[in-house]
């Protein structure tokens, strides 16, 4: 279904007419999913302006309709045979493109992909991310966090497509998170250039970014805490506990739940990874100023000391 609509918005909004960007922006909004296969779909337009007619197409006026002279031609049909057509054509060229393809990490699980140009791609658990076979100096981060190392080239920038966010490298090792809430980055080397065609927010290392409901925001961050998952830890800055959990949630492959005063508590410091979810939080916990009770498969981290049970 999410397919299948974002289809339609893709050819409404090729419409030189379209007008109803709020819709599109509610729609987008709605589901992170949602731009992910708008993406996907306007990453094919190559493919779309070879299917769709140069010539508009009129709509068919009924003959026993005097009251109506002429209807306006619409480049686009919104249903019937060419819709159809359309539709089936795309999905085809589309979704069964063999340059395009998926990587998925399971919670708890780190993988590294190597591309052909040379740059470095580290996956965190739960993380969904897309690449180009055709072109080395695409990656799309779509639910998770990943770490990049990338071989700079001027002349051909790598670029990383966050939602409807871009950020290019210039010579740079940095790492996103992506979230349904937020969108965070951190540069330990070189500078990264935030939607450099819009904004062009230069963030260089020892800078971090994060766009939430908060709005756009830029804050120094320590170039050692970038990506310190890598290393087995965690650092954090007058961070939400709430975003402690969702990181220390994918490393480890955890579920963590909060009572409403302990998702409003913040945290600074140095958390390490342990493995072991019961070790993991007889430290992270107090470290935080809250306790963990285990509860089925997951945890709730709820206010006051005490040792996991």
């Amino acid at each position: 279904m999410i397919d299948e609509e974002a289809l339609g918005w893709v050819i409404r909004t090729r419409d030189p007419e379209f007008t109803d960007w709020d819709g599109f922006t509610l729609w987008l909004e709605a589901d992170p999913a949602h731009a992910s296969a708008y993406d996907a779909l306007m990453a094919a337009d190559n493919e779309l302006d070879s299917i769709v007619p140069v010539e508009p197409v009129a709509m068919p006026v009924a003959a026993n309709d005097p009251g109506v002279r002429s209807r306006r031609p619409l480049r686009w049909i919104a249903g019937g045979a060419v819709a159809a057509a359309l539709v089936a054509t795309v999905s085809i060229a589309v979704f069964n493109r063999s340059d395009i393809y998926s990587v998925t990490t399971r919670p708890g699980e780190i993988r590294t992909i190597a591309l052909d140009d040379g740059t470095t791609v580290e996956m965190n658990g739960g993380t969904t991310m897309r690449f180009d076979r055709k072109d080395a100096r695409f990656a799309a981060l779509d639910a998770g966090e990943a770490a990049f190392t990338v071989r700079h080239d001027v002349a051909n920038p790598f670029r990383v497509t966050v939602g409807d966010a871009i950020f290019e490298d210039a010579g740079t090792v940095f790492n996103i998170v992506r979230t349904a809430a937020a969108t965070r980055i951190g540069v330990s080397e070189g500078k990264v250039i935030y939607n450099p065609q819009a904004e062009a927010i230069a963030l260089p290392a020892g800078r971090a970014l994060s766009d939430d409901a908060q709005g756009l925001r830029v804050m120094d961050v320590a170039p050692a805490a970038v990506a310190s998952w890598r290393q087995g830890q965690l650092v954090y800055a007058n961070a939400p506990v709430t975003q402690v959990a969702e990181d220390a949630a994918r490393s480890l492959g955890l579920t963590v739940h909060f009572t409403p005063q302990a998702q409003a508590m913040r945290f600074t410091g140095t958390i390490r990874l342990d493995r072991d979810p019961v070790r993991f939080f007889a430290e992270a916990a107090p470290l935080m100023g809250l306790s963990a009770v285990r509860q089925g498969d997951g945890w709730l981290l709820k206010e006051g000391n005490g040792s996991p049970n």
